[in-house]
């Protein structure tokens, strides 16, 4: 008997559970979500800014038709400093991509990292987002720096770093992700305090 309502306690537990997810994930999204920005060196304001000049440089690319279809670009900005970062079919088309998005008054600085080839498959892609994942965890799991105060960006297994920093932190952070299997490159983009 008391195994009987042992089980039924669990079930009912885990039925509860299964109910309150979709509440959990948003509530657990919307904390991690308040504490990168209020943990972010920029204000919230810049925060703001970067995120739409963000969306306006990538739909400048999105819609223009010589790039459409023959290029993967991706658009990362971070307290006004852009940072272009796929594959392109030619020089041409790079120049296009950086002058649209110079165009922009907004942007600082820019950082054309665009490499020239095909657009990279879905697998490759896919192993971007792991490995980014899989050099974050190793930035904020190391003490020697503070790794939310650092953006990750990956493409074709190269590593693009972004933030404010210290150049002792700057250092701290490529020699960590150097040393990270699967890591072809790293290229910092850092902004210094």
């Amino acid at each position: 008997m008391k195994t009987t309502t042992k089980g039924c306690l669990i079930a009912t537990l885990l039925l509860a559970t299964s109910q309150l997810t979709g509440c959990a994930v948003a509530i657990v999204g919307a904390g991690v979500g308040a504490a990168s920005v209020a943990h972010d060196r920029r204000t919230v304001g810049t925060q703001l800014d970067d995120a739409t000049l963000e969306s306006r440089i990538a739909s400048k690319l999105s819609t223009n038709e010589q790039l459409k279809g023959q290029a993967h670009i991706n658009v990362e900005v971070f307290n006004g400093v852009t940072l272009l970062v796929g594959q392109v079919p030619n020089e041409q088309l790079k120049r296009e991509a950086q002058q649209l998005a110079e165009s922009l008054p907004q942007v600082n600085r820019l950082h054309n990292q665009l490499r020239l080839g095909s657009p990279t498959p879905a697998s490759v892609r896919a192993h971007d987002v792991w490995l980014a994942t899989k050099v974050k965890s190793n930035l904020v799991a190391d003490k020697r720096v503070d790794g939310l105060h650092i953006e990750v960006i990956v493409e074709d297994s190269e590593v693009f770093l972004m933030g404010l920093v210290n150049e002792q932190e700057a250092n701290i952070a490529v020699e960590i992700v150097r040393n990270i299997n699967g890591v072809t490159k790293v290229i910092k983009a850092f902004e210094y305090l």
